[in-house]
């Protein structure tokens, strides 16, 4: 008896599988879904490089309430509830390293830090450096609106993951987790992290109101990019004069780095006066 062709025997198990959901009650489209959804889970989990004893947490995890919705399913079968969890355990976690880390930082010393690493363009970007945007599971009129490289998504899913890790497995894999990654830059060789937390702005504000000169106006140099990944260039103006740019993924952002650019050229100019 002649063997079949290799691709005819994979359509040929694809359609005994198919027959098998049929007689257990479960639609095609249903049966499809649920093959996405662990097939992506699979690749988010090989790079956590944790095996979930229960993956129906990770699956969770990555279900946007676009996806829930389009499927008329309750939203607390969405990822939010263990966003709201990861939120407080990457709190946790974090503060823990840093308070070790740290031993002579003061409480708002660490709290300055600490937001510097859990914040959402911080978890956007650790969300990006795992592909997440590939694997969130969304309605399809959320991925078409640009929904796998929104902030807001991919950092929410972001904290789901650590609450679903936690659910599972506990502090230690989350730990181990964010050591590997969040986590790994961090030392006391670069303290220079305590400083990124300063409101740079209002110092700005508070050297122009002491000096006599005003407040300073920030205007918007250039905005370049698509949407979801725009990159502003803000000038920042004191007494009509401009002073300096700064860039940033935000206007926000720009702002501060324009502020602390021109912060450091006043105190500079100060110095060189002299007494």
């Amino acid at each position: 008896m002649s063997k079949r062709h290799p691709i005819l025997q994979k359509l040929g198990h694809a359609a005994s599988a198919l027959f098998s959901g049929l007689k257990r009650g479960v639609s095609p489209n249903a049966a499809n879904r649920t093959a996405v959804e662990r097939e992506n889970a699979r690749h988010v989990q090989k790079y956590l490089n944790y095996r979930f004893k229960n993956p129906d947490y990770l699956i969770t995890a990555l279900k946007h309430r676009s996806y829930v919705y389009s499927r008329e399913q309750s939203g607390v079968h969405s990822n939010e509830r263990l966003e709201f969890l990861g939120d407080a355990v990457l709190d946790l976690v974090v503060g823990e390293y840093i308070f070790d880390m740290y031993p002579r930082r003061r409480e708002g010393q660490l709290t300055q830090l600490r937001s510097t690493l859990v914040n959402r363009k911080a978890l956007t970007r650790q969300a990006r450096a795992m592909k997440l945007g590939r694997y969130v599971l969304l309605s399809s009129s959320e991925a078409r609106s640009g929904g796998r490289f929104r902030h807001s998504i991919l950092s929410d899913a972001y904290e789901s993951i650590i609450g679903a890790m936690y659910l599972d497995g506990g502090l230690q894999p989350v730990r181990r987790f964010l050591h590997r990654t969040l986590l790994r830059e961090l030392g006391e060789e670069r303290p220079a992290h305590v400083d990124q937390g300063r409101n740079y702005k209002s110092a700005l504000l508070e050297y122009t109101q002491g000096e006599g000169i005003g407040q300073p106006e920030y205007r918007v140099d250039s905005a370049v990019g698509p949407d979801h990944e725009k990159v502003f260039t803000i000038e920042v103006f004191v007494s009509g004069h401009p002073v300096s740019k700064g860039t940033g993924t935000s206007k926000k952002n720009a702002e501060q780095d324009a502020a602390r650019q021109a912060v450091e050229q006043l105190q500079a100019a100060r110095n060189n006066e002299g007494p």
